[in-house]
């Protein structure tokens, strides 16, 4: 398994940042689309150490079956192994069949540039103001096309999506693993109701 090295930069404009990477060279390589992804764990839970999971994720042009870790929430504190699959609804089928847990069923939309060997996702996800994440090969990288897109490290943030919704709603991150479902559809009034001032 090797870590994820990635950060994501929040109070984005998609298109002040899309005209950027126009402007520094960076190409398209999945216009914005509806992701999809159910999340498994073994019957008795997420264990404490390592906090692991499985996610299968309809990438739009592929499908992927993932363990993830988060170790930390430092800029490599999330591990992942992954494969490409052919099909979402067999797969599923058989984890299912394997006794594991769904936990969760989430929509996104994502678009995928890539600069200088560096993934810059522009990332929509249910309830929450729309993000970049940038995943690279090394920190030094992914800072460097950070800076370059106008990003202040220091305000990056790290580890899974929940860090989203804790920064948006008063919010535990074992509540927001606990949601059956994130999917786009009106805010639902209990969490509107915990929305930060």
């Amino acid at each position: 398994m090797k870590p994820e090295i990635e950060a994501k930069f929040l109070d984005v404009d998609f298109d002040t940042v899309r005209a950027k990477l126009r402007e520094l060279g960076a190409e398209c390589v999945q216009p914005m689309r509806l992701m999809r992804r159910k999340n498994f764990e073994h019957a008795e839970g997420r264990s404490e150490k390592p906090r692991g999971w499985i996610r299968v994720r309809d990438e739009g042009d592929k499908v992927t079956l993932a363990y993830k870790q988060l170790d930390n929430r430092g800029i490599d504190g999330t591990k992942e192994v992954s494969v490409e699959v052919s099909d979402f609804n067999a797969t599923v089928s058989l984890l299912n069949a394997a006794g594991l847990k769904k936990t969760s069923y989430q929509e996104t939309h994502r678009e995928s540039w890539v600069l200088n060997g560096v993934q810059i996702e522009l990332d929509e996800w249910p309830w929450v103001h729309p993000f970049v994440e940038i995943e690279a090969p090394d920190a030094d990288a992914l800072y460097a096309v950070a800076e370059q897109l106008g990003f202040d490290k220091s305000r990056a943030l790290h580890g899974s999506v929940e860090v989203m919704y804790i920064r948006e709603y008063k919010v535990t991150e074992e509540e927001v693993d606990g949601w059956p479902e994130i999917v786009f559809s009106p805010t639902p009034p209990w969490l509107a109701a915990k929305r930060r001032k």
